[in-house]
């Protein structure tokens, strides 16, 4: 029962990083290669105070690692599978939304 917990939270953890659209650009950005805060800054058009906020979200979630070279730090993903599994989950979900029969999902904010 312990490591079915402890799935639930790494998978609540996954979820809560998702939920904000300026991180899923990251991990998306970041699954085609790793990059530097200022290259992310620029292709997203944040700041890099924003940025640096949201990276340090996803360096908790343990979802990217910091990578330092030099006076610089490059940012990856911290598994390739993660990469993967955003594909996975990318397809399957313009799959169900592609699909969806409620009628009223947008004004609900169901489905």
């Amino acid at each position: 029962m312990l490591k079915l917990a402890e799935d639930i939270e790494v998978l609540a953890r996954f979820g809560r990083a998702l939920a904000d659209p300026i991180r899923c650009r990251l991990l998306l950005e970041l699954r085609q290669a790793p990059a530097h805060p200022s290259d992310l800054a620029e292709k997203l058009g944040i700041s890099r105070t924003r940025l640096s906020n949201h990276l340090a979200c996803l360096r908790d979630c343990g979802l990217v690692v910091a990578i330092p070279e030099g006076r610089r730090t490059r940012y990856e993903l911290a598994d390739a599978r993660l990469g993967h599994a955003l594909d996975d989950l990318r397809a399957a979900v313009v799959t169900v939304a592609a699909e969806r029969t409620c009628a009223e999902a947008d004004e609900k904010g169901c489905c």
